[in-house]
């Protein structure tokens, strides 16, 4: 019998069905399962649709079972079946201690049925209020015209409401959910606080070492006061706020240069922020980078003197986990974020950068206080990466969410 790097009982292994393309990317999947939950003796056998056909699949922390792919027409329709595949032969290739869904619906529905038949945990994990999104879509849609393709949404948006609400979460034996916020929301819909688990966003704390990483040799950022946003930019997250922002500093500082070290997710998007930044005039004020590897990204953000989080208020947004100011403050750079509820409770705990409303004013104040202020960016440089050690890492995420699992799993050992 196996045994657990911690010195517990034997290895267990969780069959989990993602909505993520596969292999993993996100550092809660990658480096909470892949490494620190692996070495609390939890094993992971990850299902789902590999993000392009023929990916190369490798998960040291279990097994991959990925049948499809997410770029296929009919991934949307097919990706169920799909996944109950995938479980199946996860459930037929070893011990499996405990059926668990992430961001997915209508497998879910059957999952859980799965798991009673077998006499197992079922587990819904929660990173992102799925429903809400299918619902924000289809209003988005409607404000076009109620065509076909309205009818579609509105079809689904009922009845993921239904399922998910009604079926799902009432049946499983536990959900982990994005934050506090997301936790409170869900009891006040009447779930129990006690079966939800928050796991907000963290880092992996060598990773995030400010003194071993490379700050970026890029002319581009010479001789300027470098602000950086690290991630997704997109409609849904007001991304044009960003560049409103930079077309008000350049008139208090011509130096003023803000990197965007991401990109938006899909090509209408990605052109539409590109012609947003040429026809306000900004491309001697934002760099827009693309994706970059991590590393490079990270060399980027060592050469910022402030770091922006402006994340919308609204039921979407409002019970996240934001990555990016968590990542800030582990580089030890000075931050100015809006007032969604797990960023300013970041704020509060760190003492480490400005909480605003997500005005154009505020930020532009938040900004330009911090540039002028070294001492202050220096007290808020020193108490980001103590804070993240402290709370955020993944090794101490890891321990909670290792004894989370330790308690839904033991009426089943």
């Amino acid at each position: 019998m196996k045994r657990n790097e911690s010195g517990g009982g034997r290895v267990r292994s969780i069959a989990m069905v993602l909505r993520d393309p596969l292999p993993p990317t996100r550092a809660d999947v990658l480096t909470l399962f892949g490494v620190e939950l692996a070495r609390h003796g939890l094993r992971s056998q990850l299902i789902g649709q590999a993000g392009q056909p023929g990916a190369r699949q490798s998960w040291a922390a279990g097994a991959i079972y990925a049948h499809g792919h997410l770029r296929s027409r009919w991934a949307s329709v097919l990706s169920p079946w799909w996944d109950v595949r995938g479980l199946w032969q996860a459930l037929t290739g070893g011990p499996i201690d405990c059926i668990q869904v992430r961001d997915k619906i209508a497998v879910a529905l059957l999952c859980r049925l799965i798991a009673r038949v077998r006499g197992l945990p079922f587990v819904y994990w929660m990173s992102f209020p799925m429903v809400e999104g299918f619902e924000v879509r289809r209003d988005e849609i409607a404000s076009r015209g109620r065509g076909l393709l309205w009818c579609a949404h509105a079809a689904r948006a009922w009845l993921a409401r239904r399922v998910f609400y009604g079926q799902v979460l009432p049946a499983a034996d536990h959900v982990f959910v994005q934050s506090e916020a997301m936790a409170d929301w869900l009891a006040g819909l009447g779930l129990a606080r006690a079966r939800m688990t928050s796991v907000p966003m963290g880092v992996d704390a060598a990773l995030f070492n400010r003194d071993h990483i490379a700050p970026s040799t890029d002319p581009r950022l010479d001789g300027r006061r470098v602000l950086i946003y690290l991630g997704a930019l997109s409609k849904s997250r007001n991304s044009a706020f960003l560049l409103d922002l930079v077309d008000l500093l350049r008139h208090d500082d011509p130096r003023i240069l803000m990197v965007l070290a991401g990109d938006a997710p899909s090509d209408d998007e990605r052109r539409w922020m590109r012609a947003q930044i040429a026809d306000r005039g900004l491309a001697q004020y934002v760099l827009l980078t693309g994706w970059l590897p991590q590393r490079e990204a990270l060399a980027y953000a060592v050469r910022a003197e402030v770091g922006l989080s402006p994340i919308p208020r609204g039921r979407l947004f409002d019970v996240s986990s934001p990555t990016k100011l968590v990542e800030y403050l582990a580089l030890g750079l000075p931050s100015v974020a809006n007032d969604i509820p797990d960023q300013q409770l970041v704020m509060e705990q760190s003492g480490s950068g400005l909480c605003v409303a997500m005005e154009l004013p505020a930020f532009r104040a938040g900004v330009l206080r911090l540039l002028a202020d070294p001492e202050l960016r220096a007290r808020y440089a020193q108490r980001g990466p103590a804070y993240v050690r402290a709370h955020r890492t993944y090794a101490i995420l890891g321990r909670q969410v290792a004894a989370a699992y330790a308690r839904i799993l033991a009426p089943a050992a």
